[in-house]
């Protein structure tokens, strides 16, 4: 019998060994699932935050589009990972639009079973607080890396970055992406970022395909993405 996609998402979560067996129950029944076709968008920018997100399948981009209709994406976000307890824990108006770079299904859990477990749970609370910190330290370093100027790094770094142990525990090594798209998220254009990827390759880090990247060496990548400091 196949895997519920739910559970095997739980199942790799490590926030959910926090809570006790009635508290875990409780997230099960307040989860909604919604699935997206790529290019669709998941949450509009400026809409409230009323759910925290899990990507059960598939994966998603925050992308913000400029009033002239330029697009900038700032992050994705692969399958097995939650994301956008901040905007949540604050309970503002979404800052950024989630879209679906590929089918993808998503997890809603409500803002305010979110806020149950943060007060219900000291075990949570100290969880979210070491993720918070990770996310932190996750986007100081794409700062660092993005202003030293070296764009082989910087693309090797939103490569590598996927594989955040705090962040991103379950994805796959080969990853579904087109090079327009990571590009984006490095910060360059599609042609430097090829140029980067051919680099990356040479060095026995990553195999490009038509439409997907698989990491060969993962330590291979992030000392790329360290080399520029």
């Amino acid at each position: 019998m196949p895997e519920d996609p739910l559970e095997r998402l739980l199942s790799h979560s490590s926030w959910m060994t926090c809570l006790t067996d009635l508290q875990a129950e409780r997230v099960r029944q307040a989860i909604s699932i919604v699935s997206f076709a790529a290019g669709t968008t998941v949450c509009a920018r400026s809409t409230p935050s009323a759910h925290w997100l899990g990507v059960m399948d598939g994966m998603l981009k925050l992308e913000n589009i400029s009033e002239g209709g330029k697009s900038s994406s700032f992050a994705s976000v692969p399958a097995g990972a939650w994301f956008g307890e901040g905007a949540v824990l604050k309970g503002e108006l979404r800052p950024y639009e989630i879209v679906a770079l590929r089918n993808s299904q998503v997890a809603f859990l409500p803002r305010d079973n979110f806020l149950s477990l943060l007060e219900e749970s000291h075990p949570f609370a100290l969880w979210l607080i070491a993720h918070l910190n990770a996310r932190l330290g996750h986007y100081v370093a794409l700062v660092q890396n993005f202003r030293l100027g070296d764009t082989v790094a910087q693309v090797a770094y939103s490569l590598s970055g996927l594989f955040n142990p705090a962040l991103f525990p379950n994805t796959e090594r080969c990853i579904t992406i087109s090079q327009e798209e990571l590009g984006r998220l490095a910060g360059v254009s599609r042609q430097v970022a090829n140029r980067a990827l051919q680099e990356l390759q040479e060095r026995g880090a990553i195999r490009v395909s038509y439409g997907s990247i698989e990491v060969i060496d993962l330590h291979v990548l992030q000392d790329l993405a360290r080399e520029a400091a």
